[in-house]
């Protein structure tokens, strides 16, 4: 198999396109395409097909995706055309042009009842609308072009972008004490070891499709997610720990949603850091 020279990364914005873009610097065998909204809009097929007939693409990784997920549930049209319409017809123009398609997925296609870290062949059953269409997606991309690569990930977090981590940091900053909720498990994924995992995966040269799990090592819950982050900054705010009941949101999250990643580390030996040590990282980076 040759090895893949010319690499797409859309939503390259994102937190995790961005991450992207610190890695491209040390993987300078190949040639990375960075495009944002400006550049490719991924909900219009025009726009796909005039990008991938400009650029000899071989490698294309969708880091796009409509990630608000409280706001879904009353932008549902933006929301559906965004993470499911969208991805099947990208996924459908990298087959066109045999191109390797990378997405990604969520923690949420699960309802959060289980007990045990969730493999990529458990049943789902979102409990919000962003689930059901990160769902849909994933299907879309496999009904179309059944050489895709998706890997699910969850509660991810970066230097760059808007997530929990970075929303902690302002809140202990602003407040004396803050309330997290303290009965949602999950697993932390540094959006920079995410990308670095995919770079690993292509950089094999030889790519297996299917659907994988990926995330840091280790479950805890969003109150033990903000007190690492207090901890680690030393931060004076206090941080109390309350029921999602205490804390209603439009969408509804699953209670459970840890992911199991030994597939991805059986078939791409893929490793995953502990998640303290990578929530370290990030912060230091900051």
């Amino acid at each position: 198999m040759s090895v893949a020279k010319n690499i797409l990364v859309t939503g390259a914005n994102g937190q995790l396109g961005m991450e992207f873009r610190l890695l491209a610097q040390k993987f300078t065998r190949y040639h990375f395409l960075f495009a944002g909204k400006e550049e490719l809009s991924i909900d219009n097929p025009v726009s796909i097909e005039h990008y991938f007939a400009e650029h000899a693409i071989e490698v294309c990784i969708n880091c796009a995706a409509y990630t608000a997920v409280d706001k879904a549930e009353v932008d549902r049209e933006a929301a559906m055309h965004i993470n499911a319409t969208a991805v099947g017809q990208l996924a459908n123009m990298c087959k066109q042009h045999n191109v390797t398609f990378f997405h990604f997925s969520t923690d949420y296609v699960f309802n959060g009842l289980g007990t045990a870290p969730y493999k990529e062949a458990d049943p789902t059953a979102p409990v919000n609308y962003y689930g059901q269409t990160k769902l849909l997606g994933e299907a879309a991309a496999m009904a179309t072009n059944a050489g895709s690569v998706i890997i699910r990930t969850s509660w991810v977090y970066s230097s760059f972008g808007k997530n929990f981590v970075k929303t902690m940091l302002r809140l202990m900053s602003e407040k004396e004490q803050i309330a997290v909720v303290a009965d949602q498990f999950g697993c932390p994924t540094y959006a920079g070891d995410l990308a670095a995992a995919v770079m690993q995966i292509i950089n094999a040269g030889k790519i297996i499709p299917g659907i994988y799990h990926y995330c840091n090592e280790g479950i805890i819950s969003w109150h033990q997610f903000a007190l690492a982050v207090k901890e680690l900054t030393q931060s004076a705010c206090a941080v109390a720990a309350i029921k999602t009941s205490e804390y209603p949101t439009p969408a509804a999250r699953p209670h459970y949603s840890a992911l199991d990643i030994s597939k991805i580390k059986d078939v791409y030996s893929v490793q995953a850091k502990p998640w303290r040590i990578s929530l370290q990282r990030c912060l230091a980076e900051m």
